[in-house]
């Protein structure tokens, strides 16, 4: 293929028909050639055998004599499409331009291959197409009303002696473009134009052929968008030699002027306001110019938004073309005069305001005898505002009950005046309102107490539900024209300002209450003078000096002010040192005593000593805490946390202030023995499933001790990581009884706690496994028995701890298997030779015959 690779030029197949008079066009391009991009062209004419030149795209001399007048007016010229394709272009071709056109390229090749000219046959023929429209020279004008039917004629004929086809196209043109209705193809096909497939598919705008050549459109329905200038264009195509269809020539005739008279429906009146009980008239107007018979349908609809659609819209009334008027009590409709119905509302309502809108068609008769549907339009909604007759009344409030301290009652009366026109069907509900005092210039907005709706249920706000549904708050109307509010005991929060507001209700045509008017009253301000409440808490050591097993007592002191029948509830707290093990927080709650005196145990956690602390009320603001049989470990700041209570409404008590007493300190001055504790390992590495033992050695310095008047609570601790970043986990305890406690486990590994000395704990851990590893610890706590022989607990002391190192036994983990598998190898191989050997003795045997050899001598080799 790229061996057979040649210039080809191509000009269309010929013969090429065209028509006197018009414009042709002839192309001409090159393909598979060498050199520049662009390519020139000459053009050549022949009506016999010489060719004559006509033009060139490089050579300007080259245009003979005969065509340079041509050429040089522009009738004859070139036009380049591309590099490598030209249009030889001909305005107002003349029979005398019939002949044989040849298109030449200047070789630009290296090698002359393929062919540098190609030529094509124009034939002209005469223009035998005439198209007209009506038999008046000028156009016609029609006058029509939207929904009329109208037909237009054209008239379309050609004598051209070739085989040629008419196009026949119906335009329409509003603005100043032509757009295309409805076409018969040159193929004989029917082909609608943008926007008209609808209606040719409904069969409101067809084109029929008739005799002498005729094309009738007819157009039905006629709306406000078909009027415009209407004109036939027809166009004659003849199929060239490669079949393909070429439009040789185009006319075109204006037919007629449309004008589309459009029908509106318009309500006469604009806005309207009415006043409630009155009568409301509405007029829907129906414009249009025809003077034929014609009937409308006309239907009244209402809706509470201008935006509604017909479907969303209420239907209010309706009269179809007999004048028939659907049924209905307090709306009318009649039949003005020929364009008018009119809509009369009586007894108007506030729930009739809205927007109303009619909606019309107009209906004409066939020659059959039946109705068409015209055309159906909707007017413009109109507002209608209906004002209610509004009651004329006042709102006074008033206090007939105020607090002149916390808890008293609050009583409020809300008082309707002056009412004229308030008719059996008005009703009257209140709405109470707070709103909080404040010192500053902040804006403050007022908080919904109640309101009642209209068939008077109450209706709680947030600030006084809870309140309210247990009786503190009570609502209630007291008479027709009373409403009244009471707080049965008022805090310090309820002062402020409360106002009422009274609503009116008016009863409608379909018993339903709708709010017309809203009356407020003047605020009444709830207020007294106040005091702070104030707290003060003494505390007093009665024994200044004791020792540890004596018993500790202090009294709280308590006096206040500006507090009304107060009662006291009373909270012994203790301050630990921070070296203290049990409460890392520092504070512990010991025992409480309400103000009901009741009596309760808090943080106290000393199961021995349950009964060893006690507070009572001496006199009614005089309270003592005891604490018996005292330990080293309860040294610590101890106070008194003394709640001032007050009465509050319905029987319970009302929390007014706090206070603190100053703090008690226990401090213990003792020579004894001082006790450290470690841990110590002789192996703190070992290997799976060995023993692991962990020491727990307690050393005393100072005073000596007997081995019967101490003793030693035990626990151990481990902490599965390197760093002590993790919670600690009990292991086991030992206390001073003797009683081993172990916590639960999930390996397979075993614990044991024993005391091998008076002052050494032993921790082993059995068949040790990879997650027994970690730091390990023990605390102690010492109990050290007096003179008096009370035993003493001293406080919790902890070891530095040791860690744990578990390490897997590789020789012994593989022992076993390498053992199994040696055995399990010896047996497999034992059993492969016996049976090859069996096989080959027994099973596979066979018989072989020798062949006997005669016994000769060997011949010498010279005999050979």
């Amino acid at each position: 293929l790229a061996f057979s690779r040649a210039r080809v030029v191509r000009v269309p197949k010929g013969p090429l028909i065209r028509v006197v008079g018009t414009e042709v066009v002839i192309p001409c391009s090159v393909s598979d050639y060498d050199g520049p991009s662009e390519q020139n062209f000459d053009w050549e004419f022949s009506r016999e055998t010489d060719f004559v030149r006509i033009v060139s795209t490089w050579d300007s001399t080259f245009t003979s004599e005969e065509y340079q007048k041509r050429v040089g007016h522009g009738d004859i010229k070139l036009r380049r499409s591309s590099n490598d394709a030209v249009e030889l272009v001909i305005r107002n071709i003349q029979p005398t331009d019939q002949g044989r056109y040849k298109c030449s390229t200047p070789s630009t090749d290296a090698t002359v291959q393929g062919n540098y000219d190609a030529e094509v046959q124009v034939k002209v023929i005469s223009d035998g197409l005439s198209v007209s429209g009506s038999k008046a020279r000028s156009s016609m004008s029609l006058r029509l009303s939207e929904g009329d039917s109208f037909k237009l004629r054209c008239s379309a004929v050609t004598t051209s002696l070739e085989h040629t086809h008419l196009h026949v196209t119906w335009q329409i043109k509003s603005g100043s473009t032509w757009q295309d209705i409805l076409s018969l193809t040159h193929e004989g096909k029917f082909q609608p134009g943008p926007g008209y497939e609808e209606r040719y598919r409904n069969g409101d705008i067809r084109l029929d052929t008739g005799a002498n050549d005729t094309y009738w459109l007819s157009v039905s329905q006629a709306s406000s968008v078909d009027g415009g200038t209407y004109r036939c264009l027809v166009s004659e195509w003849v199929r060239g030699a490669d079949s393909t269809w070429q439009k040789i020539q185009e006319k075109s005739v204006e037919i007629a002027s449309v004008a589309i008279q459009r029908t509106d429906v318009v309500i006469s009146t604009s806005n309207v306001s009415v006043t409630e009980r009155d009568s409301l008239d509405l007029t829907c107007n129906i414009t249009t110019d025809r003077s034929g018979i014609f009937q409308a349908e006309v239907m009244w609809y209402f809706s509470m938004s201008p935006d509604d659609t017909l479907s969303d819209a209420q239907v209010l009334l309706s009269m179809d073309r007999d004048s028939v008027v659907s049924d209905s009590t307090l709306i009318s409709l009649s039949h003005v005069d020929r364009n008018s119905y009119r809509l009369l509302v009586r007894d108007v309502d506030v729930e009739d305001s809205g927007y109303y809108f009619c909606h019309a068609a107009v209906w004409v008769p066939l020659h059959n005898g039946s109705w068409h549907k015209v055309v159906e339009r909707t007017s413009a909604p109109v507002s209608v505002v209906v004002t209610a007759l509004e009651p004329d009344y006042e709102v006074f409030l008033n206090a007939s009950k105020t607090p002149k301290f916390s808890d008293d009652p609050t009583e409020l009366n809300c008082r309707i005046t002056n009412s004229q026109d308030t008719k059996a069907n008005i009703r009257f509900t209140v709405s109470w309102y707070y709103r909080p005092r404040l010192r500053s210039d902040d804006v403050v907005t007022e908080e919904l107490l109640a309101t009642m709706d209209a068939d008077w249920t109450l209706l709680l706000g947030d600030r006084g539900r809870e309140r309210t549904q247990k009786g503190e708050i009570i609502f209630s109307k007291k008479a027709v024209d009373t409403f009244s509010l009471r707080i049965q005991w008022t805090s310090e929060s309820d002062r402020g300002d409360y106002f009422c507001v009274i609503s009116a209700w008016s009863r409608h045509r379909n018993n339903s209450w709708v709010k017309s008017k809203d009356v407020s009253s003047a605020s009444v301000r709830i207020f007294w003078a106040t005091q702070d409440y104030t707290l003060t808490v003494e505390a007093v050591k009665l024994k200044p000096f004791f020792v540890a097993g004596h018993t500790f007592e202090m009294t709280c002191k308590v006096s206040s002010k500006n507090i009304k029948t107060p009662r006291y509830s009373v909270l012994i707290t203790a301050e630990k040192p921070l070296t203290d093990q049990s409460n890392p927080n520092g504070t512990t709650r010991i025992i409480s005593l309400n103000q009901d005196s009741v009596v309760r145990l808090e943080d106290w956690t000393d199961q021995t000593r349950v009964d060893g602390v006690v507070l009572e009320k001496v006199q009614e603001n005089e309270f003592r805490y005891r604490m018996y049989q005292t330990q080293i470990s309860d040294a610590g700041l101890y106070r008194c946390v003394v709640t001032a209570w007050s009465p509050g409404g319905g029987g319970m008590w009302r929390e007014a202030v706090n206070g603190l007493s100053n703090p008690i300190q226990i401090d213990f001055q003792t020579s004894g023995p001082v006790f450290n504790v470690s841990v110590h390992s002789d192996s703190p590495t070992i290997y799976q499933g060995e023993l692991a033992d962990l020491l727990c050695i307690v050393t005393m310095e100072g005073m000596a001790l007997e081995p019967d008047d101490m003793s030693f609570d035990v626990s151990w601790f481990a902490v599965r990581s390197f760093a002590l970043d993790r919670e600690p986990i009990l292991l086991a305890s030992l206390d001073r009884r003797g009683i081993v406690m172990q916590s639960r486990r999930n390996g397979s590994s075993d614990l044991s706690l024993e005391r091998i000395s008076p002052l050494e704990f032993r921790l082993r851990v059995h068949g040790c496994e990879d997650h027994d590893f970690g730091n390990h610890y023990c605390v102690v706590t010492p109990w050290v028995r007096s003179a008096t022989g009370v035993w003493q607990r001293e406080p919790d002391i902890k070891a530095k701890p040791i860690f744990l190192s578990v390490k897997m036994d590789v020789l012994n983990a593989f022992k076993y298997p390498l053992l199994i598998g040696i055995g399990l190898a010896t047996v497999i191989g034992l059993l492969s030779c016996l049976i090859g050997y069996c096989s080959s003795r027994w099973c596979c045997k066979k018989e072989v015959q020798e062949t006997r050899r005669e016994r000769r001598r060997l011949m010498s080799m010279e005999m050979d």
